[in-house]
């Protein structure tokens, strides 16, 4: 009857926190709120996991699964990452193509919900929904903006910073021929001033590739500020991409850029 006790208790406090708005706690919390052993709590938060009700995205660490959201087995990410990242104490913002999503760059929605941090980690499966983590080493001082979810809010990679991550995490972007077509989609949410503003949080072939790429969709506008950034700084001849061989390919003067792959985006 001890477990039947527990468990009641669990429900009544799990009941309490949605009632604060909260839908996110450790079992740590958990075992502290009820003041019973943590082996006791883990095992009646175990039952309630069975019963679909919660579900444990990171070890230890426990999300309040709505009923419209049971199929799924989890809550959608962008409503759990902003508070389990709180947990973990670890800066980071929905990038790459999950963040192109938020300003209508969409054109093919990404399997996974990415995010960058400044931590390697190991990325979730919650249910349906899966999480990958991208590490930045400076993802704390990249600009983001808030964007509200029905459980708090977001942070998001401005439009600048999502293009420059485009092309430079081109893996995770869908290959340079989606990266391109993202970015034509990017476009009019870009400011070439602030496009600016940010090409020293980067490497110096990332403003290449990214100018290169810009001025290839006919975004002169958006590229113009970035080619004075490269001739200021003369890099070495970088290749447009960096997986594929480069020998004996001609370089593109403005953009001290070896192109050695033949772009098609699908515009």
């Amino acid at each position: 009857m001890i477990h039947v006790f527990i468990s009641m208790n669990l429900i009544r406090y799990i009941d309490g926190l949605q009632e604060k708005g909260l839908f996110c706690f450790s079992g740590a919390e958990a075992a502290s709120a009820l003041g019973s052993g943590v082996d006791a709590t883990r095992a009646a938060l175990r039952r309630l996991r069975h019963k679909g009700a919660l579900a444990m995205p990171f070890r230890g660490y426990y999300v309040i699964v709505p009923p419209e959201y049971r199929q799924m087995g989890c809550l959608p990410a962008n409503q759990f990452i902003p508070a389990l990242m709180e947990h973990l104490k670890e800066p980071y913002y929905t990038g790459i193509l999950s963040a192109g999503e938020f300003y209508g760059a969409a054109h093919q929605r990404p399997q996974t919900f990415q995010v960058v941090t400044e931590e390697s980690r190991t990325g979730i499966v919650c249910g349906t929904v899966k999480v990958v983590f991208i590490k930045r080493n400076n993802a704390a001082l990249m600009p983001t903006r808030d964007f509200k979810t029905p459980r708090g809010y977001l942070k998001v990679s401005t439009p600048e910073v999502t293009a420059f991550d485009v092309v430079g995490y081109p893996h995770h972007a869908g290959g340079l021929d989606n990266a391109v077509t993202v970015l034509a989609e990017l476009a009019e949410s870009l400011d070439a001033e602030k496009l600016i503003s940010i090409t020293g949080l980067s490497p110096i072939t990332w403003t290449q590739r990214l100018g290169y790429l810009l001025e290839m969709i006919g975004e002169e506008k958006l590229a113009q500020g970035l080619a004075v950034y490269v001739a200021e700084r003369k890099p070495v001849p970088a290749p447009l991409s960096p997986s594929r061989p480069f020998h004996g390919i001609r370089q593109n003067l403005r953009w001290r850029l070896l192109p050695n792959e033949k772009i098609s985006p699908d515009l």
